[in-house]
């Protein structure tokens, strides 16, 4: 553990000197990669630091109680070394959680897909609500959002809509919202008053690099067609809209945010590829034995991981069992207890703890 720890320190250091290089910094992009990296080690670093920090402090107690002979000076050193042998111990663990495998998506930028499920109008209106919220969420951690692809419905919300969210850390947090998010409230068209179940399905795509997915340009098939729906007087007018098909996989792409056909079909390139990405690690997942799979649910889109209910203000998560009755501002993107539970639970169960 100690080794890794220490190589992290050591690239923690270089990055540092990397970014206050003026070519680099000169650099938005390079200077904004360097900076994710650095974010995505503070914590074990500094974790680290005071762990060397306490370790000297120990050493430095136990010479002094090797030399002294002050009867007075002895206790106090005695009692020192017991605190900092505490404090040791507990930071100690903390590092081994900390240092517990990472997964190697942690730190990735992320695509969001939200479609309406079962429940027509209301499940759209939801699926926009999402989008509301995770939007809000992505604009209290700075990271940024760059829609993709949509398809709004007539009542307001959308039947899809598929976005990107990148910054730091974003993979790490967002992981956990691929499933089936209910909700249940009063739709504004109800006049009994009586509550409705409907249904959003969520997918969270960590984005591929080009290294990690190759795509024979043969085996895709580039259609083009006149975008639709709002954009202004020249949305029509020419062939903007991309859809692209990947054969062997059958995968369809589609996408007419842009006004350019050449960044329609970059953004769906990044879909794509972002989408075989996922379907080769779940390939791999079903070579390794159920029972040392290490996760907070199964993350299938199938799978109800939470419920949102508006009369009582609740929002519960059914993989962990956490309810909390604050669904207005979770709904405003408040959402890091939600979050924290999960990772939590998360490292429980890497670490085998009751209760997980």
């Amino acid at each position: 553990m100690f080794e890794k720890l220490d190589s992290l320190l050591k690239r923690y250091n270089e990055l540092h000197a990397l970014m206050a290089d003026p070519n680099v910094a000169g650099n938005p992009d390079s200077y904004q990669k360097l900076a994710k990296e650095v974010s995505s080690l503070e914590d074990a670093v500094k974790k680290y630091t005071e762990y060397r920090k306490v370790l000297a402090e120990l050493e430095g107690a136990g010479h002094l109680l090797e030399k002294e002979t002050h009867e007075e000076l002895v206790e106090m050193a005695k009692m020192e070394i017991v605190e900092l042998e505490k404090k040791e111990s507990g930071l100690r663990a903390e590092l081994e959680e900390m240092m517990l495998e990472e997964d190697p998506d942690a730190n990735k930028d992320v695509i969001l897909e939200i479609r309406a499920g079962t429940g027509g109008a209301e499940a759209s209106l939801f699926a926009g609500d999402l989008f509301r919220m995770y939007s809000k969420y992505a604009a209290k951690n700075n990271w940024k959002v760059e829609i993709i692809d949509n398809h709004v419905a007539e009542a307001g919300g959308f039947k899809e809509v598929i976005f990107a969210v990148k910054g730091a850390g974003v993979y790490k947090k967002l992981k956990y919202e691929k499933g089936v998010h209910r909700v249940q409230r009063v739709p504004a068209t109800e006049a009994s008053g009586r509550i409705h179940t409907s249904a959003v399905t969520v997918a969270v795509l960590a984005e591929a690099e080009d290294v990690e997915v190759h795509i024979n340009p043969q085996d895709i098939r580039l259609d083009v067609f006149r975008a639709s729906g709002a954009g202004g007087q020249g949305v029509n007018k020419i062939e903007s809209a991309v859809r692209i098909t990947h054969i062997s996989s059958g995968m369809v792409v589609t996408c007419q945010d842009e006004r350019s056909q050449n960044k329609n079909k970059e953004k769906a390139m990044r879909v794509l590829r972002a989408r075989l990405l996922e379907h080769i690690r779940k390939e791999q997942e079903l070579k390794v034995a159920k029972d040392r799979r290490i996760q907070v649910g199964s993350g299938d889109r199938s799978e109800k991981i939470r419920t949102y209910n508006f009369p009582d203000r609740r929002v519960t998560d059914h993989r962990i069992g956490f309810t909390i009755h604050d669904l207005p501002n979770v709904m405003e993107g408040d959402m890091d207890k939600i979050i924290e539970a999960l990772i939590q639970a998360e490292r429980k169960l890497k670490l085998g703890k009751p209760g997980a």
